[in-house]
């Protein structure tokens, strides 16, 4: 086996790790010319506390220090977020979504599956982004496991957390804070919750997403912003 071989392969074992390990993979120079860097944020966002070994997370610790070199990479033109989660660690979700807005680079974020909780400030903090048409967010008021002690500083820290995400997901997409809210605060469609659950287009005409759309409308997207 000659050097060239054995750096091809040394380059597909590393990049077959990326993807097993951290969910993300630098694809190769399209037609376009164009070097991508892919990120998927699936299953739970991981904080601070470690989730058991059969839940599928996404670990903030991961994520957050790649973007901070993707941004100092000249070779990364552009980034395209893969979102299908249920949620998770209220302060991992909102430091990835600061984090990507702050990007420079183009960012384009695909909605597959659901994006939901702390899934929709992750969906608006890139440049522009899609969701495919079966694809669900929910948006729900904060929530707190274990012990809660029923006294008004409790209520005052949900509540601020519970405005640091809205004023988030207002300043990033076209949806008002007033109408967010009362979708946050509905009571008619979850039997066990309050919130609004949003399929596809719902999410557009709500003005969260921008576009309906799948994976090759959204590499479309990216390459026409970094063009641009």
């Amino acid at each position: 086996m000659d050097d060239h071989e054995k750096k091809r392969q040394s380059r597909e074992t590393a990049e077959n790790e990326e993807i097993r390990d951290y969910g993300q993979v630098l694809m190769a120079k399209g037609k376009q010319g164009h070097q991508i860097h892919l990120i998927s944020i699936i299953g739970e966002v991981e904080g601070h506390e470690c989730l058991n070994e059969n839940t599928k997370t996404t670990k903030y610790e991961h994520i957050l220090p790649r973007l901070a070199a993707l941004e100092d990479d000249s070779r990364i033109d552009g980034i395209l977020v893969l979102l299908n989660t249920v949620g998770g660690d209220v302060e991992a979700g909102l430091a990835i979504a600061e984090m990507i807005a702050s990007l420079s680079k183009p960012v384009v974020s695909l909605v597959l599956g659901g994006s939901h909780s702390i899934g929709v400030p992750l969906a608006v903090s890139s440049d522009y982004s899609f969701i495919v048409p079966t694809a669900t967010m929910i948006i729900h008021p904060v929530r707190m496991n274990g012990m809660i002690i029923g006294v008004p500083q409790s209520f005052e820290y949900m509540d601020r957390i519970q405005e640091r995400i809205l004023s988030f997901v207002v300043n990033h997409s076209r949806i008002d804070y007033e109408h967010l809210k009362a979708l946050m605060m509905d009571t008619s469609q979850l039997t066990k919750d309050i919130g609004s659950i949003l399929v596809g287009k719902e999410a557009v005409e709500k003005g969260l997403i921008d576009e309906v759309g799948g994976i090759d409308m959204a590499l479309e997207k990216l390459h026409e912003l970094i063009g641009s």
